[in-house]
């Protein structure tokens, strides 16, 4: 399998923020291959994803989107010192590593990988491989979800008087 890199020609679009939130958008998935960024680390210009930790920012999390040619791997596998990674496959199909572990993966696909765990994928498929990766640092999540949100019984939505 070739490695892939690319120039950048697209932007994160902001669409409205204020004090409680920050809404932008990356664009239609398809699109995701017009992105690029330069790793800070390694130098290499990586083709295809978006991060949106700065864009969005945000505080508990880093979010990527990712698109992945067909019949390409990673440029190289990794691992984390404190935070955790999951991968969520939206498109395509290949395979994925954790250490020496290697299986399967296809759209609905979803992957937890500990800080430690050797981390590396490619796409088998004939489409590219869209992928969201959702990092954050391990052990933090306090309380699930559900368990933290409260329902307000107050607000009314806007949109069925502005649409």
């Amino acid at each position: 399998m070739k490695l892939y890199t690319g120039k950048n020609v697209k932007q994160v679009e902001k669409i409205s923020e204020n004090n409680n939130y920050t809404a932008v958008n990356v664009g239609s998935l398809n699109d995701l291959a017009n992105y690029s960024l330069t790793h800070p680390k390694t130098g290499q210009e990586i083709k295809g994803k978006v991060f949106l930790k700065e864009p969005t920012k945000a505080t508990g999390t880093e979010i990527s989107f990712t698109t992945l040619p067909p019949q390409t791997e990673l440029p190289f596998f990794h691992f984390h010192h404190k935070d955790e990674e999951t991968y969520i496959i939206l498109k395509g199909y290949g395979y994925y590593q954790v250490d020496n572990d290697c299986f399967p993966i296809t759209e609905g696909s979803v992957i937890r990988v500990a800080p430690q765990g050797i981390r590396g994928l490619c796409n088998a498929s004939d489409v590219p491989m869209i992928y969201i990766c959702i990092q954050s640092k391990e052990n933090t999540l306090e309380e699930h979800t559900t368990a933290d949100g409260k329902i307000s019984e107050n607000t009314h939505p806007a949109w069925k008087e502005k649409y």
